[in-house]
């Protein structure tokens, strides 16, 4: 979250990907770094430990999600 609201504050759209264990640590991230309600892609835990083509699976599973966060920023 830091990373990608720290990339937003240099005009790079970004998009951040977390997965559930960090939901609330991401929200206070963003309300800490003052962007509350900055919007995030989650995913089910845990990503780490997925081989190749389940890590693959999530990705594509995210992807509408961050095309839309990425689409409607201004």
């Amino acid at each position: 979250m830091h990373d990608g609201i720290t990339f937003e504050n240099h005009g790079i759209p970004t998009a951040v990907i977390c997965t559930e264990p960090f939901i609330s640590s991401g929200k206070a991230m963003s309300n800490i770094r003052g962007i509350p309600g900055y919007p995030f892609v989650v995913l089910p835990h845990p990503l780490g430990s997925l081989n190749e083509q389940r890590l693959r699976e999530k990705a594509m599973q995210a992807t509408p999600e961050v095309l839309e966060i990425l689409l409607t920023k201004s």
